[in-house]
């Protein structure tokens, strides 16, 4: 993980060739990670058009499954772009929709989801309690490909309380980053780096910031058009030499 670039490549090449086979559940599945891979890089608009997609192909072809996740992805796209508490009740239907089909590993992700759209609507408190909830699913799945992203969320959203929590954060920042490094996760390591760095600005620590992001900075050699390397890009430049 951290080559986005060519991970777009992939999930273009991954829907065209289910166009072209008129597999309805192949498409349903790129249709799906094509969303997913838009989450990650953090870009509404595209996870919307996509879910838009999915629902509709999902519809037509009776595919409950697919319609739960659809309807997710359209509500976090919609909390992503202002409509928060829209979002927030299509999350809630789309999560409904996917349990109700027997499906509980889709939980853990449908609860970052909510979390993250309760934290656009102000909600820190259900925000974190949402986080923990989605913490202890992916431990009982044993699945860690966004363990290290609900330790970053965790870290910001502390920031975001009425009372600041610095030291809790940047545990739950140090954290991240230590687990992006052991998976590898070059994209989550980058994220993890940049709240941390962004913490210690405030701090005062504006070259241990600079050493740290920089560092992770340079490895990326494609993807830098993504939000995340812009404005890891932008915050170096702006620290005090």
């Amino acid at each position: 993980m951290g080559y986005p670039t060519q991970a777009m490549q992939r999930s273009q090449e991954a829907l065209a060739l289910a166009q072209e086979l008129a597999h309805p559940q192949s498409l349903a599945y790129a249709r799906f990670y094509a969303a997913y891979l838009h989450h990650r890089r953090r870009e509404a608009p595209a996870v919307q058009a996509q879910a838009e997609a999915l629902l509709s192909l999902a519809t037509t072809q009776g595919f409950p499954l697919w319609v739960g996740y659809g309807t997710c992805w359209r509500g976090w796209a919609l909390a992503a772009q202002g409509q928060g508490e829209v979002g927030l009740a299509q999350l809630h239907q789309g999560l409904a929709a996917l349990l109700a089909t027997g499906q509980t590993l889709a939980r853990a992700l449908c609860l970052v989801l909510l979390a993250e759209a309760a934290e656009h609507t102000g909600q820190v408190e259900e925000a974190l309690g949402l986080l923990a909830e989605a913490l202890a699913a992916f431990e009982a799945n044993s699945r860690g490909d966004l363990l290290a992203e609900v330790h970053r969320l965790q870290g910001a959203f502390l920031l975001r309380q009425a009372g600041p929590e610095a030291a809790h954060a940047e545990s739950c920042f140090q954290e991240a980053l230590a687990l992006a490094r052991r998976q590898q996760a070059m994209s989550w390591e980058l994220r993890a780096a940049l709240s941390l760095s962004r913490l210690w600005q405030h701090q005062g620590r504006c070259d241990e910031a600079r050493r740290l992001l920089t560092e992770i900075y340079r490895w990326f050699t494609e993807g830098l058009d993504t939000a995340d390397l812009r404005e890891a890009k932008a915050f170096v430049h702006e620290l005090p030499a």
